[in-house]
């Protein structure tokens, strides 16, 4: 007499096991590695990896299935970015432990020379739309989301912050420097830096007609040259035009002073492909919980948040992310 034997499910091991193949190819860590703080397109991660688009998407598919990658529609295009560890959730630990370790590797130099390469060719198309479309700035903003519409949002997170009479702002991008008079009202000095002459020229003829003489326009690039630190660094609509938003966040936050603030406005995760070639952005809005990530990543503590609806179907997210008064990570340049 045979006996039936009791078919096993190995359900629980096989998740496990899929972890376990995904983190078992150098190239896969390194691909991890290199989506630390950015996400990237398939076509980028085969010109970062020098590999071909079938072979990268062969490891992106073993990623994913892994529950190590996330993906998300930009437009036409995919990017990858890494998932975030569920501890409660079977594989939560490993997964966790797996980050932790990948976090500690140094990825090749050729790799980081090309990852450099993508960020330049992103920066240059975000300069080139700048520079030919000053002229028409406002209007194109006004597409999506003007300062008027959430100008009342930002001022209010901005004077809940009560900075002292002598404190100092900077501001990033501050396009045709329609915000620059509510900084100069609320702070002893305030610096205005843009990498783009044309948009800075549209910033300086706001400063003279409001003749805010506390103002200091500066023409630079805040993530590469040197610029002041400050009690209060502002991002209006900026960080969806650089080439990797993460790293920037990092980046800026190393400006903020001990017991400062960073001012963030940006648009909530959309699926408006059309605002890329109309508006310059690089990326289409963001979801709260990256900016978080990227916030904490960079030493800074997530404050309060405000969200403001738009009739156009945007969502604009205002929030403020403040760092501590003791950091031993702040570093002035």
């Amino acid at each position: 007499m045979s006996l039936r034997i009791p078919r096993i499910s190995f359900d629980d091991s096989d998740q496990l096991a899929a972890l376990c193949k995904a983190g078992g190819d150098s190239l896969r860590l390194n691909v991890l590695r290199a989506l630390a703080s950015d996400s990237f397109g398939v076509l980028e991660l085969a010109q970062i990896f020098a590999t071909g688009q079938s072979g990268i998407s062969h490891h992106l598919k073993v990623l994913s299935q892994a529950g190590l990658l996330a993906t998300r529609r930009e437009g036409n295009a995919i990017f990858y970015r890494r998932s975030l560890p569920q501890g409660e959730s079977l594989g939560g630990k490993l997964h966790a432990a797996l980050l932790e370790e990948v976090d500690q590797l140094i990825l090749p130099v050729d790799v980081q020379t090309r990852i450099s390469a993508v960020h330049a060719q992103r920066s240059a198309a975000s300069e080139d739309f700048f520079t030919r479309m000053a002229g028409s700035f406002q209007a194109r903003q006004d597409l999506i989301a003007g300062l008027p519409q959430y100008r009342d949002s930002v001022v209010a997170l901005l004077d809940a912050l009560n900075f002292a009479p002598t404190a100092t702002a900077l501001e990033v991008g501050p396009g045709d420097g329609s915000f620059l008079p509510e900084l100069a009202a609320r702070f002893a000095r305030v610096i205005a830096v843009d990498n783009s002459p044309a948009m800075l020229e549209l910033a300086r003829t706001r400063c003279e007609e409001e003749a805010l003489d506390n103002v200091e326009l500066k023409l630079a690039d805040a993530l590469q040259d040197e610029c002041p630190s400050a009690d209060c660094v502002v991002l209006n609509m900026v960080l969806h035009h650089l080439a990797a938003p993460g790293d920037a966040l990092k980046q800026l936050a190393r400006l903020v002073n001990a017991g400062g603030s960073l001012l963030l406005t940006e648009l909530c995760s959309h699926n408006q492909s059309w605002a890329r070639k109309a508006c310059g952005d690089l990326w289409l809005g963001f979801e709260q919980d990256d900016l978080a990530r990227w916030a904490d990543a960079a030493g800074l503590t997530p404050g309060e948040s405000l969200y403001i609806g738009l009739k156009n179907g945007f969502q604009i997210q205002a929030r403020y992310f403040s760092r501590p008064a003791t950091d031993s990570r702040l570093t002035h340049r």
